[in-house]
Formats: C-alpha cells, sequence, structure tokens
C-alpha cells in the first residue's frame, strides 16, 4: 500500500486555517498579502492577510484559507485550497476532479507566484510555500490551471498591485495562454535573399529604382539572422554608396532626410562601421544638428525637441537609438518628446503629437519608443508604463492589434513588442508573442501582415525576424562573443586551469545533521519528519560522483534498501508505488540507477526486482482519460517529464535490457526538437529546458548508435548556445544553479570540445557557492542555500554522466540504527579505513578542465524527482527546493 489508512486520513485532511488577521490590518509596509483565484471553480479572487508573515505556508493558514496535500506528497505539496466564504469552505478541487493521491499533473493544478514588495508582476515561485521567507509588502498568489516547468504560462488575471493591501481594483485579465513556438529565422532570412535584386537591395514591384528603407530593414533582419556574410556585405556596401541618393534625395545643398540617416546610422552600428563617416557621411551630425528648438510646423518641427523634418514616433525612437549607440547624448528635449507622446495609459501615440492632442497609443510604437528610452536611461517610469501598457494589451493567444479596437492579431505591432518584453521583461510574454509569429510564419518562410495574411511582406518579415532572433536595433550585432585568449598558445578547448566550487564545503553541506536526518535521508522541510525520498537520492548521487563522504552515502544507501522507514513511518516503496497500480517509472529508474552506481544490484534493492518493475512500467500505448498513467507508447507509467524518461532509459541500460530499452529510447528520441533542444515535459509542451537536454544527452550517449550519437551532437551544440555571459545557464529560476550544474554534466560527454565552456559554468557555480558549503537557487531572487540545487551543484559540478557513475563502497561499515522519531539529528561518523572523516583522496575542487579526477559525478540532475517540479513541483508548497530551477524533477518524478 502506498500509505496506511491512518496515513491517508492524515495527509488527506485539510490544515485548518488560523484565525485570520483581518485584510485592513495589512499595509503596503506592514504584513503580506495572498491571493486565490477560485474563479476556475465558480467563485473569485479571495484575499487574506498575516500581520506577522513568516513562510508562504502560513501565510495561507492565517489569512483564512484551508489546505490539502497529497498521499504521495504529503502536506507539503498543495492540492486543494479552500476558503471560508466561498461555498462553504469547500476545498478545491474536489474528489471527483483530483483525488490527491499523486502529484497532480501539469495541467491542472495550484501554481504559486510571487511579487515583492514595489514589484508589479509576478514570478513564478523558486521556492515551495514553506521554503519562501516573506516579508513586509510581499504578495502571493495561487492559481489553479496549467503552467510549464519556467511558468511561461497560467500567469495570475491579475497583478500584484490589484491585490496589495489596501487595493480596491478588479484584478484584470492577465497572462496570454497561446502555444510557445519559434520562429523560422533561417527560412525568414533566405525569403528576404530571395527577393533582394542583384543580392544587394529591394526594388518594388513595377518600380526602377530602390526601395532605400526596405532595403535597410532587410540588411537588419539578415544581421539578425546570420551575423556577418557575403549577402549583408553586399547590402551595406549598396547603402554605403547610394547614402546621399536615400539622405539627400532633394540634393546636397538641401537638409538630410533625418529619419533615413537615422536608419543607416544604426546598419553602420549594428554592422561594425562608423557612423559618422558612412559612406563619406556624418549621420550622427545629420542628426544633431537637425534638433528642432521650438515648434515650426512648416520647418518639419512639431514641438520643441523634435528632430528635424521626423514626424513619427518611433523615427524619433530609432534617432535616439542611433545616438546613444554612437556614443552621443540624446539632447534631453528630444527624449522629452517620447515621454510626452505617451497616453495615460501608457501606450505610445505614433504621430508626434503637440501636448494636449488626442493619445492613442499602438504596441509596435509603444515596444520600440520603450527600447529607445531604456536604452537612454532616466526614464523609468515611463519604460514601465509602457510595458504594462503592452501586458494589458496582448491577446491570450499571444499576439497584440495593430491598433485601439481591432481584435486581429498584427505581425509588425506583435514584433516590436516582442522584442521589447525581452528586453523589459515580463520574457515569458515575449515567449507567447514569439509563439504567436511561429504560427503567423508562411510557408516560403516571410510574414505577412496579420494573422490572415496569404502572401509574405518585406515590410513584416524582418521586424519578425529580428524578434524570432531575440534581439532589437539597441542590442543588435553582427560580433560574436569571442573567447578571451590566454597568454600561451594552449588549445582553444583546453583551459587554463580554475576552480570551481568547493566540494568538500559541499560535501559538508549536504552531510551537515541540519540536512541529513539521523544521517539516512533528507526531510521534504524543516521540523518534518517525511522522508523527501527523491530529493535524498539526489545527494546520495552527489556523494556518490564526489567519493568526499562515503560513509554517509553508505548511510543513505542503507537505509533506502533496507526499507528503512521515516518519520511518518514511510519507506522508498511509498515513493515509488511498486507493487501498485500508481508505480511510476521516474521514480524506480531513479532508485535503480542509484544501486547500479554503487555497486548494488537493483534486482534485489529494497526486497524488490526493480528491473523488473521497470520493464513492466514500460508503456504499451497512451492510455485514455481519467487514465493519465502512460503518456504515449514508449513512455513510462506516470513519468511526464524528459527526466524521468531518460533516468528510467540509463537504469535498464546499466541492467543489460538493452531491449527492454528500446521502445523508450525511440520516444526519447522523438522528443527532440530540430534545434537540438528536449522540451521539459511529456507529452511535450514546446518549450525548450536546459536540464531536459542535458540528461536527455546522457541516456543517448549510453545507449550509444549512430542516430543516438547524432541526437547528442545537436543537444551539446544547443546547450553551449545557452549559456549566459556570466557562464550560467537559463533556467525557470532564472540564471540557474541547477541548470548550470547540469549544463556541464551534458558538455562534458565531449570535453575536448566543449572545455571553454564547462570551465565558464564551474566559474559561475563557483561564484554561488555559499560560506556554509550550499548554493543559491540562482543568481537572482532569494539567497541562501538551497538543499536540491546544492544537491545539483556538487553532483553536476565533476562532469561525471549518470550512465557512468560509479562509486564503491567497499571498506565502509554499516550506519548504526538511529533511534526512533524522525527528526533531525545526527549519526556517528563512521571512518572509511584509510580516511580521517569518511571520505576518500579524492579532490575538494574542480578545476577548469571540468572535473575532478575520476571522481565527482554530474550529480543526478535528474533529480528526476525533481522533474516533477514540473510545474506541478513549483506550486509544491513545502519542499526544499522545489527550486524552480530543478522544480520539474521531484514532483513528477516522485510519482
Amino acid at each position: 500500500m502506498l500509505v496506511t489508512a491512518a496515513a491517508c486520513l492524515t495527509f488527506l485532511s485539510a490544515a485548518p486555517p488560523a484565525a485570520a488577521d483581518p485584510l485592513g490590518d495589512c499595509t503596503a509596509s506592514r504584513g503580506a498579502v495572498v491571493a486565490v483565484d477560485f474563479k476556475p471553480f465558480g467563485g473569485k479572487v479571495e484575499r487574506g492577510c498575516d500581520t506577522t508573515p513568516t513562510t508562504g505556508y502560513a501565510l495561507l493558514h492565517d489569512g483564512g484559507f484551508t489546505t490539502t496535500g497529497t498521499q504521495h506528497d504529503g502536506p507539503a505539496f498543495i492540492c486543494r485550497i479552500g476558503f471560508g466564504t466561498f461555498d462553504s469552505g469547500t476545498p478545491y478541487p474536489t474528489p471527483d476532479r483530483e483525488s490527491c493521491v499523486l502529484t497532480p499533473q501539469a495541467t491542472a493544478y495550484w501554481s504559486y507566484w510571487t511579487a515583492s514588495p514595489g514589484q508589479d508582476d509576478w514570478t513564478y515561485s523558486q521556492y515551495g510555500a514553506m521554503d519562501r521567507k516573506l516579508k513586509d509588502g510581499d504578495v502571493d498568489a495561487w492559481v489553479y490551471g496549467g503552467t510549464d516547468i519556467g511558468g511561461t504560462s497560467g500567469r495570475p488575471a491579475f497583478t500584484p498591485d490589484d491585490v496589495r493591501a489596501g487595493a480596491t481594483t478588479t484584478p484584470e485579465p492577465g497572462e496570454p495562454t497561446g502555444a510557445p513556438g519559434t520562429i523560422g529565422v533561417a527560412a525568414a532570412a533566405t525569403w528576404l535573399k530571395g527577393r533582394l535584386t542583384d543580392g544587394e537591395r529591394v526594388v518594388d514591384d513595377g518600380a526602377e529604382s530602390p526601395n532605400y528603407l526596405l532595403t535597410v530593414e532587410s540588411a537588419y533582419a539578415l544581421a539578425a539572422a546570420d551575423g556577418k556574410g557575403t549577402t549583408l556585405d553586399k547590402v551595406t556596401s549598396f547603402l554605403a554608396r547610394h547614402v546621399e541618393d536615400y539622405v539627400t534625395p532633394d540634393g546636397k545643398d538641401q537638409a538630410p532626410e533625418t529619419a533615413a540617416a537615422a536608419r543607416l546610422a544604426l546598419l553602420a552600428e549594428s554592422t561594425g562601421g562608423d557612423p559618422r563617416a558612412f559612406g563619406g557621411r556624418d549621420l550622427i551630425a545629420d542628426l544633431t544638428a537637425h534638433v528642432c528648438t521650438a515648434a515650426a510646423p512648416a520647418d518639419g518641427c512639431t514641438a520643441r525637441g523634435d528632430i528635424r523634418g521626423i514626424g513619427y514616433a518611433d523615427e524619433q525612437a530609432r534617432a535616439v537609438i542611433a545616438l546613444v549607440r554612437a556614443g552621443q547624448k540624446p539632447p534631453a528635449e528630444t527624449l522629452d518628446r517620447l515621454t510626452q507622446v505617451q497616453c495615460e495609459d501608457g501606450g505610445v501615440t505614433s504621430i508626434l503629437i503637440q501636448p494636449g492632442e488626442n493619445c492613442d497609443g499602438d504596441a509596435a510604437t509603444t515596444g520600440l519608443v520603450a527600447l529607445a528610452l531604456n536604452k537612454a536611461g532616466g526614464h523609468t517610469a515611463a519604460v514601465t508604463k509602457a510595458r504594462d501598457y503592452l501586458a494589458r494589451n496582448q491577446r491570450d493567444d499571444g499576439a497584440f492589434p495593430g491598433f485601439t479596437g481591432s481584435d486581429t492579431g498584427d505581425v509588425i505591432a506583435t514584433s516590436y513588442a516582442a522584442q521589447a518584453l525581452r528586453a523589459l521583461g515580463p520574457t515569458k510574454r515575449a515567449d507567447a508573442a514569439e509563439g504567436w509569429l511561429s504560427r503567423a510564419q508562411l510557408k516560403d518562410g516571410g510574414f505577412g501582415f496579420d494573422q490572415a495574411a496569404t502572401d509574405s511582406t518585406l515590410y513584416a518579415t524582418p521586424v519578425a525576424v529580428l524578434a524570432g532572433a531575440r534581439t532589437d536595433l539597441t542590442a543588435l550585432t553582427t560580433k560574436k562573443a569571442e573567447p578571451t585568449p590566454s597568454a600561451t598558445a594552449t588549445p582553444s578547448h583546453t583551459p587554463a586551469p580554475e576552480k570551481g566550487p568547493d566540494l568538500k564545503k559541499g560535501v559538508a553541506y549536504l552531510t551537515g545533521a541540519e540536512q541529513l536526518a539521523q544521517g539516512r535521508y533528507y526531510p521534504t522541510g524543516t521540523g518534518s519528519g517525511r522522508a523527501d525520498f527523491g530529493l535524498t537520492i539526489d545527494g546520495a548521487y552527489a556523494l556518490a560522483a564526489t567519493g568526499l563522504d562515503n560513509a554517509r552515502l553508505r548511510g543513505i544507501v542503507d537505509f533506502l534498501d533496507q526499507r528503512g522507514k521515516d518519520g511518518e513511518g514511510r519507506t522508498v516503496d511509498d515513493w515509488t508505488g511498486i507493487g501498485t497500480r500508481y508505480a511510476g517509472g521516474g521514480s524506480l529508474g531513479k532508485t535503480a540507477l542509484l544501486a547500479e552506481a554503487v555497486g548494488r544490484d537493483p534486482r534485489d534493492f529494497a526486497g524488490h526486482d526493480l528491473i523488473a518493475a521497470l520493464d513492466k512500467a514500460v508503456c504499451a500505448a497512451p492510455s485514455t482519460a481519467p487514465d493519465r498513467s502512460c503518456a504515449a507508447k514508449g513512455a513510462y507509467t506516470y513519468a511526464p517529464s524528459v527526466f524521468s524518461q531518460a533516468l528510467a532509459v540509463m537504469a535498464q541500460l546499466r541492467a543489460g535490457e538493452a531491449e527492454a530499452a528500446r521502445s523508450p529510447i525511440a520516444y526519447l528520441e522523438s522528443l527532440q526538437r530540430d534545434d537540438g533542444a528536449w522540451p521539459s515535459l511529456i507529452p511535450p509542451t514546446g518549450d525548450a529546458d536546459v536540464d531536459s537536454t542535458a540528461i536527455a544527452a546522457m541516456a543517448l550517449d549510453l545507449a550509444g548508435g549512430d542516430q543516438a550519437d547524432r541526437a547528442v551532437g545537436k543537444a551539446l551544440k544547443w546547450l553551449a548556445s545557452k549559456q549566459l555571459a556570466d557562464g550560467g545557464f537559463p533556467g525557470a529560476a532564472g540564471d540557474s544553479v541547477n541548470s548550470a550544474a547540469l549544463a556541464v554534466q551534458g558538455l562534458s560527454l565531449d570535453k575536448a570540445e566543449y572545455g571553454d565552456e564547462i570551465s565558464r559554468a564551474l566559474k559561475f557555480l563557483a561564484s554561488q557557492q555559499n560560506p556554509d558549503g550550499g548554493f543559491n537557487v540562482a543568481k537572482q531572487g532569494q539567497r541562501g542555500s538551497d538543499l536540491r540545487a546544492s544537491t545539483q551543484a556538487v553532483g553536476g559540478a565533476t562532469g561525471i554522466s549518470f550512465g557512468t557513475l560509479k562509486r564503491s563502497l567497499d571498506g565502509t561499515s554499516a550506519q548504526p540504527t538511529p533511534t526512533a522519531g524522525g527528526g533531525g539529528g545526527g549519526a556517528p561518523e563512521i571512518v572509511t579505513p584509510g580516511d580521517t572523516a569518511g571520505g576518500t583522496d579524492a579532490p575538494n575542487t574542480v578545476d577548469a578542465n571540468g572535473g575532478a579526477g575520476d571522481g565527482v559525478l554530474a550529480s543526478t540532475g535528474v533529480q528526476a524527482g525533481a522533474l516533477a517540479g514540473i510545474a506541478a513541483l513549483l506550486c509544491a508548497v513545502g519542499w526544499r527546493t522545489v527550486v524552480l530551477a530543478r522544480r520539474r524533477t521531484d514532483a513528477l518524478e516522485k510519482r
């Protein structure tokens, strides 16, 4: 049985609310507020207050809400929420909709969102509610529905300011629900090249003279898509030769077309040219010499600060960007003009109107002006208003209309809005806009004007390419970041040794009495006696990888193998579900992998044949609702993540079950995207995830064969392309420790090729290690060591694949049986013969070459269990991590 009858009653009974603090007792500077959206169940947004906030979990209860956990995960994972004044306090979802036996699926669960004081945009929580430490002014939100692991969908339909203490406004519609997608940038660039006459200019149908504006726009797109190249060079050279024809079409003795000068200056700056000497002309002087000092409509000046001859806000914005990029400070009055045409709702009107005239903003102009003001600096309030306007005007499918009153998605508007949101945030909205654009892209690679278009146009395609390349005119460049050359002639992929994280300190943190309860397991939260078995195995993987404390590793393995009981009387069987209808393939695979890694027999571990159970968990066909056990043929039961799939595949292969693993391997291969990445969830949702790509590459590297080798090569190339400037990698938590650690493991499959990237990632991990030896969840956000992130960082820094991880426990002795009572306390030190503190002679730090000898592993990035985080995990209210970074891990995997 998964749990005893008594345990079921304990886990499923709703945690009662405390005496709720009156909402009016909370203010902007005192107390915290929680909002729960019951609209999916026929209710409304209900709010609660806690005048002395401690954790997100306590805030729910002190705010007057009740919660129910799951049988599988305990009260830490919020499965149901109730509120006294709504439907007599009935907790939702009701049992007929969700049994709350296992972790809820990612399409229907309570997701957790947070906002700090002064922040009016929600962040998908990096922590479970039990581990989120609140301060006065914080706001939390709980929303029922679906999201992906990164929280790119399913956001609250209201802002933090809507529900803060004292707020009386009605929550507005929020985040779009359109599916994500990737724009075919290369295909669009190919289409653009095909429109060029003589490969150098755009000529309109029926015309003889070049269309200079569209030629420049096409050049921007080629720079974004291809960087430096023959075609771009030809187009740029053509424009340089014809600069006078474009900028001074009426003759050199006439005033320049300043909008044309701004466009060409931006092209020069983006392609490494000199805007002060482009084709022999100083384009920056054309702008600075023609700033209007007063309104003179007849002379091309609508108001003071306009750049003469420019009548539209987007043209003025391009001029501002060109000046800033050239190192020329724009006149204050020129920037003021951009703020003057911002409407009360934050939108920016397209025409440079005079103060007091009717103001009607649009998304395209608002996006470009916001980018210009942000680049110039000093206009935070205006930029924020513009960003909020874009958020309010985005359609559910991710698109933006071209003008007020339109209900049609517009390609140009959506492209500029996506560029702005990508630079200013929230990037989740940019992802939604990009997804819509990907669906609007036509078969020939180009884009029409709107969602109903059947013909591609040169007016819409270039700006969509910039959105797809995730750049904009403030950042567009053909320059490629080059590694800093070393002082010696060392090969480019063999970096000089640099110190990575301190593994000895990391292991000390992982094995400390405050973390490892009785030296046997990690609890689900501070003071809890309930074991987090998935996290415990993650810790064991890390210890096996480093070899720095084999005694503690032996204690964990024996606890699992001997079916030791946690403080609630549960064993690892309750986590894997072995022998029940809820057996989880990911959990079985993760447990079997640990047995294989430490030399135990997975066919006789914890009293079971885990390999036979895993073979039985391979799905022969997808299940039909309401049964959600099998996502597809070749998937594993109750393992809805790439992480869990990859772990189980490796467990089967290491047990010699190549034939049984054939179908799961084929399914894993089928999930790889064209760009080389893997999604986070099963069935796939269209996202591309660093963590999942790394673990999938490890599984296929172990599988071997030409097809698998090609897939691994594409995966590693994609991983390397996602490395951030500081050496980290993007994850749901931001610049993520978990993702960086897993990327090290993945890239270490080919150290010779990716040595530089590994070195930079190790330095990033070292920068996120705290004095206590643990690691932050991410570079951003709440500071302090997180246990799940630390298991990932310690194991991952070793670069050892889960497919090859091996650590002998020979020479260690069994841990003394601890006294009953599960909640903590350390175990006696057991010294391995020849050691002084249970360790080995494994290195204490990792060098730039990506490893510490043969001993330090790549943590189970897998957190397969963590995988569960899968969105659902995220919601997990009390896990020592949920770590958004690893979010996808344990909850799902735990199934």
